[in-house]
Order: C-alpha cells, then structure tokens, then sequence
C-alpha cells in the first residue's frame, strides 16, 4: 500500500457544510450541503413569528390602572430570540434561522403602520419603540449567537468565523 507523501498539500474540506449550499467532500468533489431537516417544524417557527407580532402589537397598549404596562413588547423581547435560535437548531443558514425574525418584523410593521381598517397600532409611545427597537435587538442578538455556532443543532456547533 502505497501513501501519499504530501498529505498537507491536500486542501481542507470547508469547515461549515452548514452554510454553505454545498461542500467539498475529501476528493475534492461537490456534495450536496445539508439541507433543512424538517420543514413543517420551520414553518410552525415562522407562523409563530407573525402570530408574535400580531399578539405583540395587540398587547402593548396595555395598562395596568393609570401605569402603562407593555405586555407584548416584554413578550416579544422574550420569544422572539427563542423563535430564532430553535430555528438556528435546524439549520444554521442566516436567511433560515432569521426567517422568524423576518416575520415578527412584518407582522409588526404590517400591522402596525397600516393596521385594520387604516388604524394605526403603533403609536409614537415609548411601548411601541420598546417593541420595535427591543424585539428587533433581541431577535439579532440571537441571530449573532446562531451564525456564532454557539448553537448546536443535531449536526454540532458550526463555526463561521473562518479562523482555525
């Protein structure tokens, strides 16, 4: 049996299959990349996203006596990280595991800007920014910890940095 002399010359397979549409495999041939494991799980974590938003925007005007008490915007800063790193878990791609932040966005600017009947139901009130701006940041936030590969899927932390 005969081995090869040069094995450090070989290139390296790519260290993130996960998003990549497709990786090398160690004959240097394309293979197809790992694609989304369960589709109907994706897009239950979507529709909660919007059903999030709608729920989030009904919720903030609340008040508890004369004491404004923005519920939704204290729930959405709550699931919407959680929406986006069960989504990381399944695939690890950005547009995937940002896709139910993309949808609470929507939803909320939907709805919000040009609600039912012409209604306005995000009014300029610090509840509304506290949805908006607190929502949006922690749905990034848990977007960054995805692409970051502090996520383990079924498939393992991903490492997206490119450093060794």
């Amino acid at each position: 049996m005969r081995r090869d002399p040069t094995p450090a010359l070989r290139k390296p397979a790519l260290r993130n299959p996960a998003l990549s549409h497709s990786a090398l495999s160690e004959s240097g041939s394309r293979v197809p990349g790992p694609g989304l494991r369960s589709p109907g799980l994706f897009a239950l974590l979507v529709l909660d996203g919007l059903l999030l938003g709608a729920i989030g925007l009904a919720l903030t005007p609340m008040y508890a006596g004369a004491v404004p008490t923005p519920v939704g915007a204290l729930l959405s800063i709550a699931l919407v990280p959680w929406l986006v790193l069960r989504t990381g878990e399944l695939d690890a791609r950005p547009a995937v595991a940002g896709a139910p932040l993309l949808a609470w966005l929507l939803a909320v600017g939907v709805l919000g800007v040009g609600g039912p009947g012409g209604d306005v139901l995000l009014p300029a009130t610090w509840q509304s920014a506290l949805l908006v701006f607190g929502g949006l940041f922690a749905g990034l936030l848990a977007l960054r910890k995805v692409l970051m590969g502090e996520v383990a899927g079924e498939r393992g932390p991903t490492d997206v940095r490119g450093d060794d």
